[in-house]
């Protein structure tokens, strides 16, 4: 077949198996139809990737649509910062305090599954549920916390997550990854809907257009590989490289 096919529905192929998992890890399903630890590292870092990206591309339901919002927010801040002028998003102006709450919400995520990762690697009951040593099994550990931050449910098989360690760790991540977040949404909300509605300048980003939609999955993508750059570099991508 030219390609690993180890773990794979042998109904469906190589090609079927990693596209129902990248669309699976995008929305927040948690359904597999293959061993997602059976996946080159490369292969698994990309379904990884796709957790961290906040599960918007294609998008999950509800956290999907938010996620989404906020990175817009995200992406008009910085087109106004490019031109000099207060970033608005229809017709509502993004100051000091709805920048503050987009920032915790973006960070909200990374803080959890970085700290979480490092604390699991740094202690032996962490690693003690790795069911491969080195790389690949850090990139279990960081998967495992990413699922359970994101909501999505997925994990690769050889981690043994079943353990008091990884029940108090995980459960303490869901906790905090799903419902902090959406106190900051919800902030954001009233916020924003006590403004004012101004009105459309020369200034003002139109949000229909290309020139938007660049400037989102530009930031969707620059801040999910700075956020994760490390994680990613020390799991899929160095097991990839040996």
């Amino acid at each position: 077949m030219g390609v690993a096919a180890e773990g794979t529905e042998a109904r469906l192929g190589v090609p079927a198996g990693a596209l129902f998992g990248v669309a699976a890890t995008g929305t927040a399903d948690g359904a597999a139809n293959s061993s997602y630890d059976s996946f080159s590292s490369i292969g698994g870092g990309v379904l990884m990737a796709t957790i961290m990206l906040g599960e918007v591309s294609p998008g999950g339901a509800g956290s999907g649509l938010y996620g989404l919002l906020m990175l817009a927010l995200l992406a008009v801040f910085l087109g106004g910062l490019m031109v000099g002028r207060t970033p608005e998003y229809l017709r509502k102006r993004l100051q000091a305090r709805e920048m503050k709450l987009v920032s915790l919400y973006v960070l909200t995520a990374p803080a959890l599954i970085l700290v979480g990762t490092a604390l699991a690697v740094a202690l032996p009951t962490g690693r003690a549920s790795m069911g491969n040593p080195g790389a690949h099994g850090l990139s279990e550990i960081a998967y495992a916390l990413t699922s359970s931050a994101n909501s999505n449910g997925s994990a690769f098989g050889g981690f043994t997550g079943n353990t008091p360690f990884y029940n108090t760790a995980r459960a303490v991540i869901m906790l905090l990854g799903r419902y902090l977040p959406m106190v900051f949404v919800l902030a954001l909300a009233g916020s924003l809907a006590r403004q004012r509605r101004g009105v459309v300048t020369a200034g003002t980003l139109p949000s229909h257009k290309p020139l938007f939609v660049i400037l989102v999955t530009v930031s969707v993508v620059v801040f999910s590989a700075l956020d994760y750059v490390l994680v990613l570099a020390l799991g899929p991508l160095a097991d990839g490289l040996r």
